[in-house]
């Protein structure tokens, strides 16, 4: 079974197709250069941007995937911004109706858990970390469609902070990227910044890290500047890293999890996919990290997540397109 899938959630139009659990093609455009001045996603200019581009990603991505007959296709209806959402629904749609195929609308969180799954044999139950600009998302996965939310962010997603502190830096946008390089050349023991545990739950919290490191440079401007900036980028990185590892490795103990896995933007950043590999494994604990091109918003996580529903005989009925969906079991 094929299955094209279509990923327009946020700023990067992509499409890709997945047969029988194999990755066959992946295009994405991206849009960070149009979106750079503004220091952020500008949702019309977005949706403008999908439009335009779907397209030409949509052909590349079944060329790329050479000659077959496509069964379905799959597409984000959520979470993401509503007007791109309304573009790749819509897009889906049309495509699967003159296709004659079924369009299967996908939560983009189940496909960041599931995107793993393209490189690696997954084992169940599992623990997965979702993180990203608008997530951060620790979820029990006892299967494909059977999931349960364990815990998430009670203020800032842990990209949504990063940005945050590269914009405190003078730093370009995206910020985690920007982060991530300065963090490399600095002593991540250097600044002392808090570690928000939130002892008794499976929560997160980043907006008072956020805030120590916007003190810190009240009390110490030179911070911002050179060597010391490096210092302070890669404290700020591993205070993030050591918090969602270790909860996540807890309740991967906890829950008896066979495997861990990550997903989402901030899954890219080195530090965290380093540490991740490294505590899990110092506790005997399977770590599955997708290539990093399947961190990122991308269709093949989509795709995939899709040819799941449709292998399983569960194709929802609705399609509605849902800023704010959340991720619920349906197997």
């Amino acid at each position: 079974m094929r299955v094209l899938g279509l990923e327009t959630s946020c700023d990067d139009t992509s499409a890709a197709v997945v047969e029988d659990g194999r990755l066959r093609s992946n295009v994405v455009s991206s849009q960070i250069a149009l979106h750079r001045p503004f220091r952020g996603v500008v949702p019309e200019l977005a949706s403008r941007a999908h439009l335009a581009n779907l397209v030409p990603v949509v052909e590349r991505a079944l060329a790329e995937a050479g000659r077959g007959r496509i069964d379905a296709v799959a597409f984000t209806r959520g979470p993401g911004l509503m007007g791109p959402l309304l573009v790749g629904k819509v897009a889906g749609q049309t495509l699967a109706r003159l296709m004659g195929v079924p369009a299967i609308g996908v939560n983009h969180l189940e496909g960041h858990v599931l995107a793993a799954e393209l490189e690696h044999r997954l084992r169940w139950p599992l623990v997965a970390l979702i993180v990203s600009g608008g997530h951060t998302d620790l979820v029990l996965a006892k299967g494909p469609g059977r999931y349960r939310v364990l815990g998430r962010t009670r203020d800032d997603a842990a990209g949504e902070a990063y940005d945050k502190v590269a914009r405190l830096l003078g730093l370009d946008y995206p910020g985690g990227p920007e982060i991530d390089r300065l963090a490399a050349r600095g002593n991540p023991r250097a600044v002392d910044l808090p570690r928000p545990a939130l002892a008794g739950s499976w929560d997160f919290s980043f907006s008072g890290l956020k805030t120590a490191v916007l003190y810190r440079l009240r009390e110490s401007p030179g911070d911002a500047r050179g060597r010391r900036r490096a210092d302070l980028c890669a404290s700020f990185q591993e205070a993030v890293a050591e918090t969602l590892v270790d909860k996540t490795l807890a309740a991967a103990e906890r829950f008896g999890a066979k495997d861990v896995v990550i997903g989402g933007g901030v899954a890219a950043n080195s530090r965290l996919r380093a540490l991740m590999k490294e505590r899990g494994e110092a506790r005997g604990l399977a770590v599955r990290l997708p290539a990093k091109v399947l961190c990122t918003d991308n269709a093949a996580m989509i795709a995939h997540a899709g040819w799941r529903r449709l292998r399983a005989r569960r194709v929802p009925r609705s399609g509605r397109a849902d800023p704010a969906l959340a991720l619920r079991s349906w197997a």
